[in-house]
């Protein structure tokens, strides 16, 4: 009997001479073979087999790279944008990299913000004035301890015989979660466990808190939200809660692309009248900044932004919002209320 081998590799040659020498096995020994070969392989080796440790630099300078004028992240030798896929067939190396290169330039945000805006880095539950909110950081996530993973699996008052076969089960499920797990998420190799910031735990918590210790205890007696996509919902929510405070204090809103639903939210008959006269909302559109833009929620006006990118919403209507903020703070002087902003209205970003 002739052989004719195509490089093969040795689990392939073993399993075509098994077949010569015990003939071909049925389907349910093949399952069973395929399962035992699978339970063999170490994932976290294969997936480590050739790869580079996980050491990278704790600066900027060190990755090459660098903002240029325009805030722009570029590689110094050559300027081109970050790339992700550094390495190729390495993606949990890649996501090593890309995570320690966050890190660093996350600093490089907040040292921007407090030397170039002048604003003050306060951890809760201090501080007071101008503030920027971070509603999105409701957690940690931090390693479970073996102690923690046990106690999860113990803590049924189940009898002991159903309790074993539920662990047996969830044993199984669990391995063959694992097993696509890291080759769907290889970054993590550890379990975890999400703890909650106090009283912080959501994006609407998070707002709520603010407002009952920095700003509804501030001096100001004029106070603006901008408030972008998420943020305008957090708003609604807290003007559900805290509605008589709110309109007592806040003089107007500017939304940007804000997901907000005063439906959805059931947001009262009273508050949705304050937010057609104090608020206003630039939506992402291919309209030309403060143009109108039609709604079907009977809430706030809706204009333009001024560009159909969600993420820059914000930035392209800062001109139009700062007016808008300042003839609300001139009506509110008069006792007459402020119109939404429209492109006639306009001003420059050299006015600003």
């Amino acid at each position: 009997m002739n052989f004719y081998f195509n490089i093969l590799n040795p689990l392939t040659v073993w399993a075509m001479m098994a077949q010569l020498q015990q003939g071909v096995p049925d389907e349910k020994e093949k399952t069973t073979a395929l399962k035992d070969l699978l339970s063999r392989i170490d994932l976290d080796e294969l997936m480590k087999k050739d790869e580079p440790p996980l050491e990278f630099p704790d600066t900027l300078e060190g990755f090459e790279y660098s903002f240029n004028e325009k805030g722009q992240l570029r590689h110094v030798k050559t300027g081109e944008p970050f790339v992700f896929n550094y390495r190729e067939d390495l993606h949990r190396w890649n996501q090593k990299r890309y995570e320690a290169l966050g890190e660093i330039i996350t600093k490089h945000v907040y040292r921007l913000l407090e030397d170039e805006c002048h604003l003050k880095k306060v951890t809760l539950p201090e501080g007071y004035g101008v503030i920027v909110l971070n509603p999105n950081e409701n957690y940690i996530e931090v390693e479970k301890t073996k102690a923690q993973v046990q106690l999860s699996s113990d803590s049924s008052d189940e009898p002991a015989e159903k309790r074993e076969r539920k662990d047996k089960i969830q044993k199984e499920t669990k391995k063959r979660r694992d097993f696509y797990e890291k080759y769907r998420n290889p970054q993590k190799e550890k379990e975890t466990m999400q703890m909650y910031i106090r009283d912080n735990g959501s994006p609407e918590e998070h707002t709520i808190y603010v407002w009952d210790h920095f700003i509804s205890q501030s001096a100001a007696e004029n106070v603006f939200f901008v408030a972008h996509s998420y943020g305008g919902l957090a708003f609604v929510e807290l003007m559900i809660q805290r509605e008589a405070e709110v309109k007592n204090k806040v003089t107007a809103v500017a939304f940007t692309d804000s997901v907000h639903n005063v439906w959805h939210q059931e947001a009262g008959k009273t508050i949705r009248e304050w937010m057609r006269e104090n608020c206003c909302n630039w939506v992402s559109s291919s309209e030309p900044l403060d143009a109108s833009v039609e709604s079907m929620l009977p809430d706030c006006p809706r204009v333009s932004a001024g560009t159909e990118r969600h993420e820059l919403t914000s930035w392209k209507s800062f001109p139009s919002i700062f007016k808008f903020f300042s003839e609300a703070m001139e009506a509110k002087n008069s006792s007459v209320k402020p119109t939404p902003t429209r492109r006639s209205n306009r001003i420059k970003y050299e006015e600003l």
